[in-house]
């Protein structure tokens, strides 16, 4: 896979070892123990996989080299590089401006700007709306162009099984920006709706059947199905791309729940199903599956809290922490920041966004055993800080600096 150049400052030479070794030892991935750090009065369990993936480190090295490049012209960030508040803060205050917040609300006009301005689109991608916008302006977008190749291959996707008559189900959260672009791009070429959960699809599903008056679709779905649709003809054969950062196996569960609806009602055969519902599996991102599998094994180990380290509105952040949640005390954090001391802490909701104030979260146990990961926007110098923040507690940093030069030889 290729190398990216990103800056220093997100790199950890720490994380780095831990990770090749890894790598070198389980070429196959299929590994999903944690890499134990034992600091003697904490032992610390990193995922096997966590932080930045390829799609993030494709758009951090396209956004730094354009301002490396372009220096004296105004370049804009159409919405947030990533979900990740360090990488979006260095790129301010290196002069990019934003265009939009994460929800598409306008900060700052499209009609201000000219064709001599830059405009870096996202990881996420955008609609095909915006697009246009931004092209009868004069700006070159394709240049600047970071959207990742994995929500790139949905659209890819989608457009396939539009071309063989499928209508397509996207299951995403409905403001998120990849949604948002995911929706745009396969609402051009076939009919298309998107559902956020299970509740929902359960809901779809009974448009499917008949079990639902139709007109009540276009209530209930509000603002979720593209022009046109017909909630009686489009639903006949049907197609589930995802969000690459949802939870895999919610998606999963969303595609096999929508199968048997559509296998049952039209009393197919698992010979015939393919007339009808279209299989999309290769749709789910390499990296939200690895590192929501290496959380799934890392829960495995016996442990008294866990650390989801992330931005606050990063989906597969988010998604990491409510895994975690089903077994063990869990708080979500984006900097060492928030590890305000040994007994509080600032930890967000995952699902409300709202912060609050965690007093006595590091339990009084000897050895303290905690496990860590990060989501795919956060950079692993993060990771490390938080490490460090927590040897600090239990003055075993000289443990730490020991276990950093043993394993990087430095």
């Amino acid at each position: 896979m290729k190398q990216f150049t990103i800056p220093n400052i997100y790199r950890s030479q720490l994380i780095s070892s831990i990770k090749e070794s890894r790598k070198a030892a389980d070429k196959l991935k299929k590994d999903f123990t944690p890499t134990l750090v034992d600091l003697g009065a904490v032992q610390i369990y990193l995922a096997r996989h966590f932080g930045f993936c390829y799609g993030v480190e494709n758009a951090i090295e396209i956004a730094f080299n354009t301002i490396d490049l372009h220096p004296g012209k105004r370049i804009f960030l159409l919405s947030e590089m990533i979900h990740n508040p360090q990488v979006n803060a260095d790129l301010v205050s290196r002069g990019v401006q934003f265009l939009q917040d994460t929800y598409g609300k306008q900060i700052i006009p499209f009609e201000s700007l000219t064709s001599e301005d830059i405009v870096i689109i996202p990881a996420f991608g955008t609609t095909i709306e915006i697009e246009t916008k931004l092209s009868a302006i004069g700006i070159a977008i394709e240049k600047y162009n970071t959207t990742c190749p994995f929500v790139e291959k949905v659209w890819n996707r989608s457009e396939q099984i539009a071309k063989k008559g499928y209508s397509i189900i996207v299951h995403g959260k409905p403001k998120h920006e990849e949604t948002r672009a995911t929706f745009s791009h396969a609402s051009v070429n076939t009919p298309t709706i998107i559902v956020n959960d299970m509740a929902e699809t359960i809901e779809l599903a009974k448009y499917i059947t008949g079990e639902k008056n139709g007109a009540e679709f276009y209530t209930e779905f509000e603002g979720r199905y593209s022009d046109g649709f017909d909630v009686v003809k489009n639903l006949q054969r049907i197609g589930v791309v995802n969000q690459t950062t949802q939870l895999a196996i919610d998606t999963q569960a969303i595609s096999d729940y929508l199968k048997e609806a559509i296998r049952t009602h039209y009393q197919l055969t698992e010979e015939t199903i393919g007339e009808r519902f279209a299989d999309t599996r290769d749709t789910l991102c390499y990296a939200t599956n690895d590192n929501q599998s290496a959380v799934i094994g890392m829960l495995e180990t016996t442990a008294d809290l866990a650390l989801v380290i992330g931005g606050h509105n990063s989906s597969n952040s988010s998604h990491l922490v409510e895994l975690c949640e089903t077994k063990l005390p869990t708080y979500f954090i984006d900097s060492p920041d928030k590890l305000l001391s040994k007994t509080k802490l600032l930890h967000c909701n995952w699902l409300t966004k709202q912060i609050s104030t965690i007093h006595n979260y590091l339990p009084n146990k000897h050895p303290l055993r905690i496990l860590i990961t990060s989501g795919a926007s956060c950079p692993d110098a993060v990771v490390e800080q938080v490490i460090q923040k927590i040897s600090s507690f239990y003055q075993v940093e000289e443990k730490l600096a020991q276990y950093t030069q043993l394993l990087t030889g430095n």
